[in-house]
């Protein structure tokens, strides 16, 4: 049995029309003699009656009564309403296919409700549906804990459920449709001359989305290494085959790819940049602690014999300070920054990447707040006023368009 995964996001399920256009590329597929498991998210975006922020807002959002666990059965529901509407359109179409909720296609997760991750897919009861029908549709973004109980993945699991299922099923490969054709070298909503990548390996798109950019979660593409299924990122709009997701070894533009010093430039803007005084490794130990506790995910972490520093999202802000009190740590905060990211495989052991970044910035009087790299990637923070010039810059510097 030869079999994809398609999973299509909340614009590409949110109206008739682009019920419609999804169905084209299932439709294709069955054609060629491929066995089609859909994957489906909520449809919409806030606004729309069944997307996931619209659920929440019925709760009062933030100011909720519910538990984690109890809010988990509300936004489930999303997902499993595009379900049911996507299984009757295709039943009304003559397809043969049969709907499941993540918990019956196989999704087992941890009890961690909003954040669950996935411990194992069962894949029997879709292998075995696939025996008479042509398409299994999923609801993404959710699955069942040890105690039955629904959980949810958080933002970006229906991307996440694809991929897992993909792993299971020894898929010939994943398709995650969305809104644009593919990985972009950059934002083209803020870089005029972006323009879509034709293949990239496993590391560089979770180094992308990992720093910024939005067009699939970094987890999904991380299950989907470790499994080794190849990933697409295509449009729902359109037949092109998008962005090519796959091993280094595995990628037929190699030449091409070899060359490419950067793949692109990333971005994440409302972050809050903090530095404390912290004289000693103990004051440091109780200070990371106490944050782990609660829970706050830092980055830009920069640790000296005075100083720690780090940022964090805006909307956590007030939370570090009033944890930092509680060791009376007085912080200093500085708002409105952003993080941009130069990604590519091509940068590992070369010198003057950074030099080049250094220039780049320098030319339009651009301030680094801090940077950090890695092997395949060098961040830097500047003031989210610069983040446009800034992101345009390094573009340019680099020739990536």
């Amino acid at each position: 049995m030869e079999l994809v995964v398609q999973k299509f996001g909340g614009t590409s399920v949110q109206s008739k029309e682009t019920r419609e256009m999804a169905f084209n590329h299932i439709q294709k597929a069955i054609r060629s003699g491929k066995k089609v498991v859909v994957v489906v998210s909520a449809i919409g975006r806030i606004g729309d009656p069944y997307a996931t922020d619209t659920l929440l807002e019925l709760i009062g959002a933030g100011g909720t009564k519910l538990t984690e666990r109890e809010q988990d059965m509300l936004v489930a529901v999303g997902e499993l309403i595009s379900t049911s509407v996507f299984t009757n359109m295709l039943k009304e179409a003559g397809v043969k296919a049969e709907g499941f909720s993540g918990g019956q296609a196989g999704i087992h997760t941890t009890s961690d409700y909003q954040q669950a991750k996935i411990t194992k897919v069962d894949p029997g009861r879709i292998l075995a549906a696939l025996e008479h029908v042509d398409v299994a549709v999923v609801a993404g973004f959710q699955g069942i804990a040890p105690n039955g109980d629904v959980t949810t993945l958080g933002r970006g699991g229906s991307d996440t459920s694809a991929a897992a299922l993909g792993v299971a099923l020894k898929a010939h490969y994943v398709d995650i449709f969305t809104d644009v054709d593919g990985m972009m070298t950059a934002d083209p909503r803020i870089v005029e001359h972006a323009h879509r990548l034709n293949q990239v390996s496993y590391e560089e798109v979770s180094n992308m989305a990992n720093h910024g950019a939005k067009v699939i979660h970094p987890r999904a593409v991380e299950i989907a290494m470790k499994g080794n299924i190849p990933m697409r990122i295509r449009s729902t709009y359109l037949d092109g085959m998008g962005t090519l997701i796959t091993g280094q070894e595995a990628l037929t533009e190699k030449k091409d790819v070899g060359d490419r010093l950067v793949t692109g430039v990333a971005h994440v803007p409302n972050l809050t940049q903090f530095t404390v005084p912290a004289n000693g490794t103990a004051i440091q130990k109780q200070a990371f602690q106490v944050l782990a506790d609660a829970a706050i995910s830092l980055d830009f972490i920069n640790i000296s014999t005075e100083n720690i520093v780090f940022t964090v999202p805006f909307s956590k802000k007030e939370e570090v300070i009033e944890l930092l009190k509680t060791l009376d740590l007085e912080a200093k905060a500085i708002d409105n920054c952003a993080k941009v990211a130069v990604v590519g495989a091509g940068i590992t052991g070369v010198a003057g990447v950074t030099a080049k970044i250094v220039s780049a910035l320098a030319e339009h009087q651009i301030p680094i707040l801090q940077s950090a790299d890695s092997h395949t990637t060098i961040w830097v923070l500047v003031n989210e006023a610069d983040m446009i010039i800034a992101v345009n810059a390094l573009h340019d510097i680099f020739c990536l368009g």
